[in-house]
């Protein structure tokens, strides 16, 4: 397969010339890529559309579920007027006889609901129903309670209701168009039994009207149906009194509002739904169709935009290919007559400033280095021998110092004199271990042999004045320090600190592991140091030697800026000193 992929494509692929590898890649990183966005971006723009469409029905559902709420509470409010109202209910509940005062009560009626209707125009009728036989009934204002009354779902439903207001819708006929009938029981704290049926008619189409300009056109149906899926309103008045969930084929969910995708009118659609308080629902619906009309016109612009662009970018690719590998061509030139070993260029050959340009100025720049380089080459090598015996000369004072000292030692054994002998030996010691090979960092065990081997000296040279004891926990000797850690600190002691015969200095070398890093601690029962004589202790001037601030420097500089020193000295008392390190091992 990789023998066929090589033959047939790859090889191919690098024969062709540098203007037909750009068309040949252009084909494929322009017109395939350029299909597959017209297809992603139909697809997304159908999603983006979708998307926006449900948040727009969510929107304009809610707002009719809230428009039709309004106009609801505001039905209520006129009906708890004339419900609360206990004039209306002393001339509903009066006995009358033979005598014309029951017409006071039909100017107040009369009176009453004619304000109601010409305040709510939306009424077709407002009228009372009165089971008071003494009542004479206008059929207008006031209807008698017939048993066929008796019989209507309306009654039915309004038994043991207490006052409360029921919805209900009545289906369009051939007579009449469909009515919205909101209707309660006259029942007030004042009068325990009912007394009378307040009835509001209003048509469909002016509950309609407040979701009509919602629907907005492009396909999208509004519904208004009842607890059972019952549709009470719609544009189509053919649907009224129909079952909404066998129309979707879909039953809506208990929830107060959602979506669901569906088949409506033999296409597919998605449908949108709002819960009322009364518990019917408002139901928006849109089929797909629409949504993919846009979608597929916006593809079919990009799609003809894209081709427009393909045209001219043949025609620029054309030519910049030819523009390019014109200048290719030349820098190949170039290549070769360094090849050959000739680095003389021509000041003549002028490539831009573009991309080639500057690798072409880059080009002359390199053959022109190389030039140098050739000579400076030599002159390394001439100074790396000369570093090299440097090197060599470096490595023998080392051996001289340690002959030298040995040749001491075996003169004090000559002699018989033990302290030279010791001091000599830790002198050697010391040496050792601090010259290191040249290396600049220790291990903290290393460190700790080299302050002892310094100490010891010291130790015979003040014989008897000098007390210098160690704490030092196992676990930090593998870690590593920088050489010379502890040493200027041991001897800034025991220069710096005053102490007399009867009383001798007493020093406290501490190792330990503290929030995960490493302190060394150097403490001397000293007389201490005023803070100005401290100051100039941490300075580092020329002729100190390893001083405080030389170590705190190098530490820095092998560790970072968290580690290094801190001295602690007041008059009197002595002086700490504390090192912080990293636990880690750069050896």
């Amino acid at each position: 397969m990789r023998q066929f992929y090589r033959k047939y494509f790859y090889m191919p692929f690098l024969d062709l010339s540098f203007r037909s590898k750009l068309f040949l890649v252009f084909v494929l990183v322009t017109i395939v890529p350029m299909m597959l966005l017209a297809y992603i971006s139909f697809e997304l723009t159908k999603s983006k559309l979708t998307d926006q469409i449900y948040i727009n029905m969510m929107n304009s559902t809610a707002q009719i579920t809230k428009n039709l709420e309004n106009k609801m509470d505001s039905y209520e409010h006129i009906s708890a007027s004339i419900y609360l109202d206990n004039r209306l209910a002393n001339y509903l509940t009066n006995e009358y006889q033979d005598d014309p005062s029951y017409l006071d009560v039909y100017k107040y009626i009369a009176n009453r609901i004619d304000t109601v209707m010409a305040a709510y125009p939306d009424f077709d009728s407002v009228f009372i129903y009165s089971n008071n036989p003494s009542l004479p009934k206008d059929n207008y204002y006031i209807k008698p309670v017939t048993p066929e009354v008796e019989k209507t779902e309306l009654f039915k439903q309004l038994q043991h209701t207490y006052g409360n207001i029921v919805h209900l819708s009545t289906p369009q006929t051939q007579d009449s168009p469909a009515m919205f009938t909101l209707a309660r029981q006259l029942n007030n704290n004042r009068n325990q039994y009912p007394y009378g049926i307040l009835v509001f008619s209003i048509s469909e189409s002016v509950i309609y009207s407040l979701m009509e300009k919602e629907a907005g056109g492009g396909g999208k149906d509004i519904f208004i149906i009842n607890n059972d899926g019952v549709i009470l309103s719609s544009a189509d008045k053919q649907l009224l009194n129909t079952s909404l969930p066998q129309l979707l084929n879909h039953k809506f969910d208990e929830a107060a509002s959602g979506r669901f995708d569906t088949t409506y009118n033999g296409v597919k659609a998605f449908a949108v739904y709002n819960t009322l308080k009364n518990g019917w629902k408002t139901v928006s619906i849109f089929p797909y169709d629409s949504i993919i009309k846009d979608a597929r016109s916006l593809s079919q612009i990009i799609i003809k935009i894209s081709l427009a662009f393909i045209g001219v970018a043949l025609l620029l690719i054309y030519i910049t290919a030819s523009l390019f590998s014109k200048r290719i061509r030349m820098l190949i030139r170039m290549t070769r007559r360094i090849e050959r070993g000739d680095f003389n260029t021509s000041k003549d050959e002028q490539l831009g400033n573009d991309e080639i340009g500057q690798l072409h100025f880059a080009f002359r720049q390199m053959t022109n280095r190389l030039k140098s380089l050739i000579t400076e080459v030599y002159q390394k090598e001439l100074l790396g021998k000369e570093a090299e015996l440097d090197l060599l000369q470096a490595q023998i004072n080392p051996h001289f110092l340690y002959n030298t000292l040995g040749s001491i030692s075996s003169l004090a054994i000559k002699h018989q004199d033990q302290r030279i002998q010791d001091m000599v030996l830790n002198l050697a010691k010391f040496y050792r271990i601090s010259l290191n090979k040249g290396k600049s960092i220790l291990t903290i065990n290393e460190e700790i042999k080299l302050t002892k081997s310094y100490n010891a000296i010291q130790l015979i040279r003040f014989k008897g004045q000098l007390n210098i004891t160690y704490t030092i926990d196992e676990a930090i000797l593998p870690y590593s320090t920088v050489k010379l850690t502890l040493q200027p600190f041991i001897e800034n002691a025991v220069i710096h600190a005053v102490w007399n015969q009867e009383s001798p200095l007493n020093i406290h070398i501490k190792g330990i592991i503290e929030d995960n890093d490493i302190i060394l601690s150097v403490i001397d029962d000293g007389m201490g140091m005023k803070p100005e004589k401290l100051q100039t202790l941490l300075e580092d001037k020329p002729g100190r030697g390893y001083g405080i601030s030389n170590v705190d420097r190098r530490i820095k500089l092998k560790f970072g800026e968290r580690y290094g020193v801190k001295v602690f000295s007041r008059l009197g008392i002595g002086t700490t000193v504390q090192i912080r390190l990293p636990q880690k091992v750069m050896l």
